[in-house]
């Protein structure tokens, strides 16, 4: 998947040119060409699985992927911050691509394309021109154009008026956050940094042709998929073949290094130094100028994310309620015995961020992350004790 094989593809650009390989006429008016489906992995950026197009065609059998990037892009982390990350399809040889998800635990399945010669002949054309260097490269978007929605379009795409889709698949009206976490559990580092990153956005029910952002969706979709030909309905593809099955592994979360842990002791640390404060009548400066600095802080990025990037995910992200970028500016005055009176009405400010973050969550415009529930209630507590004892 990774690795962009320059050898073949200049023997298939050859191929695709000339109609010859090895003295050899190759006839592309009717080769195999299949859906392929790899199930989910143990990194991050594994875990929602992998889509390609196979293409076999006597002794040439390769896989267009559409999920390459290269780290020689200058200024490859900018652009990656910046969602200006531009991927490329590449091809891989079939029995490369397969030997690598077997190494990586990952199954993998095949699902044959039922088109007639025509069709095929129509969609070895786009990929010709699609494989070339100046057009192969794409912008990279999450939830639109990733290594999944790009074969779905390669197949549905030109064809709507011949192929219909049974819908059945997104039956369950999931969001895209809950489509997500479908794949990744919560009590993650993972899942509680997407759920911080993104936005309100995905809090939005997917249709079925958006739940296909996913390559399982993808793969449903062609599986239910039927085309009219003369006059009739024919399946879009074969039945599903497995062609490597995993080992199952348990992927649960280990809470001792789960974030949720963390933002319990975290929590109790805050409600504890907040009950001594209230019982010895004392504010301890270091822990408001603690939560004053780090919610600041997640609270600029979370607005450079929303603001100053091209993620069409981050947007609308009201994780901004409880960390407020103008929580730095109180950072100075905290540090005070008597800070002036306006830090109170900021207090008194969070406070109501806070409920307004609740009324969001109850009512569905976003979902936020579980593993926090335990840092909410602490800053709450801590919030109310502040606006009770600084200065009127």
């Amino acid at each position: 998947m990774r690795q962009q094989l320059t050898l073949l593809l200049s023997t298939f650009l050859i191929l695709f040119s000339a109609g010859v390989h090895a003295q050899k006429e190759v006839n592309f008016a009717d080769p195999k060409i299949s859906l392929i489906t790899v199930g989910p992995g143990k990194n991050l950026y594994d875990k929602f699985g992998h889509t390609g197009i196979r293409l076999q065609d006597g002794d040439l059998d390769i896989v267009f992927n559409y999920g390459s990037y290269d780290f020689d892009t200058p200024n490859f982390y900018l652009k990656f911050a910046q969602g200006q990350m531009m991927y490329k399809v590449t091809t891989n040889y079939f029995e490369s691509f397969l030997n690598f998800y077997k190494g990586e635990n990952r199954w993998v399945k095949e699902q044959v394309l039922l088109l007639s010669p025509e069709e095929k002949s129509k969609m070895m054309d786009f990929l010709r021109e699609n494989i070339k260097p100046e057009n192969s490269r794409y912008r990279y978007d999450f939830f639109y154009d990733n290594c999944a929605t790009k074969p779905r379009d390669v197949i549905f795409k030109g064809r709507e008026s011949l192929v219909t889709i049974d819908e059945s698949y997104a039956s369950d009206g999931l969001t895209f956050r809950q489509l997500i976490q479908q794949n990744v559990h919560w009590n993650t580092w993972g899942s509680m940094g997407m759920d911080l990153g993104i936005g309100a956005v995905t809090d939005r029910v997917a249709t079925a042709w958006e739940y296909q952002f996913l390559p399982e969706y993808v793969s449903q979709a062609v599986a239910g998929a039927q085309m009219t030909v003369d006059g009739r309905e024919v399946p879009l593809a074969g039945a599903s073949r497995m062609l490597f099955e995993n080992e199952p592994v348990e992927d649960g979360a280990n809470f001792l290094l789960s974030p949720l842990l963390l933002f319990i002791l975290i929590g109790g640390l805050i409600i504890w130094v907040t009950w001594k404060d209230t019982s010895n009548g004392r504010r301890s400066r270091w822990l408001d100028i603690s939560i004053m600095g780090l919610t600041g802080i997640v609270g600029v990025i979370l607005m450079l994310l929303w603001f100053a990037t091209e993620h069409s995910t981050t947007a609308n992200n009201y994780n901004l309620l409880w960390a407020s970028p103008l929580s730095l500016i109180a950072l100075w005055p905290l540090t005070k015995m008597q800070p002036p009176r306006w830090c109170r009405r900021y207090i008194a400010f969070l406070l109501l961020m806070g409920v307004l973050m609740i009324i969001h969550w109850l009512t569905g415009v976003q979902e936020f992350a579980l593993s926090l529930i335990p840092l909410f209630l602490a800053l709450g507590y801590r919030y109310l004790y502040l606006f009770l004892v600084l200065p009127k």
